[in-house]
């Protein structure tokens, strides 16, 4: 079972989805510019879907060091090199080749088509993750409280020997994935959730219940080891 020790959880709602959208793309380059100026290189896992997208494309060029910024991926979707289904295609649309991120600092997933299975395939991304934590791991959630392609009732919810693991049947298309597991994920200094509309407000409120199951809404079961923060709209918070 993953372990759900923590800081307490910050709560941050925002007017609507654009507010939401500004506000983390500004406190994301904030954070890579602090870390660089601690003289590290910021090391951020990246997420997929319509409110991810909207906050990448907000990220500024000059407000950061973009190029010093080695970028990983939460989970991604088994479908060939370049399909418009991957994160890291939508993540290369909305602001790495905008903001001229080297491609030795992006770390996407294996596709379909490589020369692995998908276990091997999975293994290997756990493999080349750093030793040290990430210093921010960005989240989606599902109305169903998946995170990343950790479901509600499957297996990989409770794995703790892996930090990355194939995902076959997967109720929300397409069926086949790679996933970063709870080990992996909350091996970071600085876990947020980006949530957006009221289908979500449900698996907030159960995320964020003093108790409950992580087998019933995986969300519980991600934390970043110093900060866990929820960036809401009004619409995603209307259950809390």
């Amino acid at each position: 079972m993953p372990d759900t020790s923590s800081p307490a959880a910050r709560i941050l709602p925002h007017t609507d989805a654009d507010a939401l959208a500004a506000a983390v793309a500004a406190a994301l380059a904030e954070r890579v510019a602090r870390v660089q100026a601690e003289g590290r290189t910021p090391h951020v896992v990246l997420t997929g879907g319509t409110i991810a997208i909207a906050i990448y494309e907000r990220l500024a060029a000059d407000a950061a060091d973009w190029a010093d910024v080695v970028f990983w991926f939460g989970d991604e979707r088994f479908v060939p090199e370049g399909h418009e289904d991957r994160n890291d295609r939508q993540a290369r649309d909305s602001f790495l080749e905008r903001l001229g991120v080297p491609a030795a600092h992006v770390r996407p997933m294996p596709a379909h088509g490589c020369s692995t299975s998908m276990a091997e395939a999975a293994d290997g991304y756990g493999a080349s993750l750093p030793e040290e934590p990430f210093d921010v791991v960005l989240l989606g959630v599902g109305p169903d409280g998946h995170v990343a392609s950790l479901f509600p009732g499957f297996a990989q919810v409770h794995e703790q020997d892996r930090r990355c693991v194939e995902v076959f049947d997967s109720p929300k298309p397409p069926p086949e994935r790679i996933s970063l597991t709870f080990p992996a994920l909350n091996h970071t200094r600085a876990t947020w959730f980006l949530v957006s509309g009221d289908g979500k407000a449900d698996a907030v409120a159960r995320a964020l219940a003093p108790d409950g199951s992580v087998e019933q809404t995986p969300a519980r079961g991600a934390h970043g080891l110093e900060e866990t923060v929820w960036f809401l709209d009004q619409d995603a918070a209307s259950r809390l």
